[in-house]
Order: C-alpha cells, then sequence, then structure tokens
C-alpha cells in the first residue's frame, strides 16, 4: 500500500515563498504521475498542479500559474511544489495525489487514487 507524506507547510506573509514536498513510499519500482491540490476553508478540494513521471509535461491551475513550480526526484520518490509570491488565498490544506501509469496528469481529483494527510499553508496579509 503506497504512502504519500506532505511536508513544508507553515505561516508566511504575503510575498514569501515556501516548498512542499512529498514523499511516496511503499510503491515498489511502479511508475505513476503525481499532482497538488489543495482545500480551502469552506471550499472544495481544488486542483493545484500535476506532472508526469518523467517530469516532461506540467500543468497549473490559472491562480497559480506563473507564481508556483511543480518538480519531481524520482531517485528520492519525491514531488516538490515550490510557491512563490504567496498571497493570502493561497491559504489551504494542500495533498499531494499519485495516479498510477504514464497516462495524462488531469486536473479532476477523480483521476487520482493515494492521497497525502495534507500540510497546512496559511499566508497573512
Amino acid at each position: 500500500q503506497v504512502q504519500l507524506v506532505e511536508s513544508g507547510g507553515g505561516l508566511v506573509q504575503s510575498g514569501a515563498s515556501l516548498r512542499l514536498s512529498c514523499v511516496a513510499s511503499g510503491h515498489s519500482s511502479s511508475k505513476y504521475n503525481m499532482g497538488w491540490f489543495r482545500s480551502a476553508p469552506g471550499k472544495e478540494r481544488a486542483f493545484v498542479a500535476a506532472i508526469t513521471w518523467t517530469g516532461s509535461n506540467t500543468d497549473y491551475a490559472d491562480s497559480v500559474k506563473g507564481r508556483f513550480t511543480i518538480s519531481r526526484d524520482n531517485a528520492k520518490n519525491t514531488v516538490y511544489l515550490q510557491m512563490n509570491s504567496l498571497k493570502p488565498e493561497d491559504t489551504a490544506i494542500y495533498y499531494c495525489a499519485l495516479r498510477w501509469g504514464l497516462g495524462s496528469v488531469p486536473q479532476s481529483r477523480n483521476y487520482y487514487t493515494n492521497w497525502g494527510q495534507g500540510t497546512q499553508v496559511t499566508v497573512s496579509s
């Protein structure tokens, strides 16, 4: 059973940066695509970014394009989300998610089968 563990969240001021990490374990040598989602208070869990196994394709929500960067290091079984120019509206619990295989990186959370426990990001104004 694969496990995903996020880290790197925290409380920062508007304009600051954070880097989230997500480590996957228990998956042997299987290949998978990865995504980041977030849940803000009173809102549904929303797509943030996703990346294919090789890292050659990425996708971002319009609200984070140009500010966030997703990347991965398969040797470390880790996916990163570099978040720059953070805004109060970025405040949310951030979750990483896994989609088995080498297909596309959809924005719908229904395509992702494994989820981490989340890490809190709070941006003060």
